[in-house]
């Protein structure tokens, strides 16, 4: 054989061994999954934002039904549904006789879930059928929820008169 021939068979010849290594140092491969996960409990929170009282102002004792409005500001996670109720504080035996009170002198008023304020909107404390509570949905946004009030007389004695109502909410 002649050198040139010999030469080039032995040029192939590392070539194919050169790729043939190549093909074989590829770094090997595997795979597999896994989940990612979260559960989203439902919230709401009535206290974060403060209330804004129902403030029926500064009135003579010739007065009949004295309107006024507060709010409470409910956020609830979305589509999350909830309940709220209001006790019928400090002076009350029930949602239908709240009072204001100024020592012994009681002052009736009433709250109410709609600003039509008729005896269907009274909002008080009773869930299930027959129920008085306000029902809604969470929006994941801070709502304020107008709390309508009522003094339907003011032929009261002389003074200022107040009371404390507390709001639960359910969800």
């Amino acid at each position: 054989m002649s050198r040139r021939i010999v030469v080039s068979v032995i040029a192939s010849l590392s070539a194919v061994a050169l790729f043939g290594v190549a093909e074989y140092t590829h770094a090997a491969t595997a795979t597999t999954t896994f989940n990612v996960r979260i559960q989203i409990t439902a919230a709401c929170d009535i206290s974060t934002t403060a209330p804004t009282d129902v403030n029926f102002g500064s009135h003579p004792s010739t007065a009949t039904n004295v309107d006024n409005q507060g709010a409470l500001n409910v956020n609830c996670t979305p589509s999350s549904p909830y309940t709220i109720a209001l006790d019928n504080g400090q002076n009350g035996i029930d949602a239908n006789s709240r009072k204001m009170s100024n020592g012994t002198v009681l002052v009736p008023y009433q709250l109410y879930r709609a600003a039509t304020r008729t005896a269907a909107d009274i909002w008080g404390s009773t869930t299930g059928t027959g129920g008085n509570v306000f029902a809604g949905s969470g929006t994941g946004a801070s709502v304020p929820l107008p709390v309508y009030g009522r003094v339907p007389s003011t032929n009261f004695a002389v003074g200022s008169y107040a009371d404390v109502i507390t709001a639960t909410i359910t969800y």
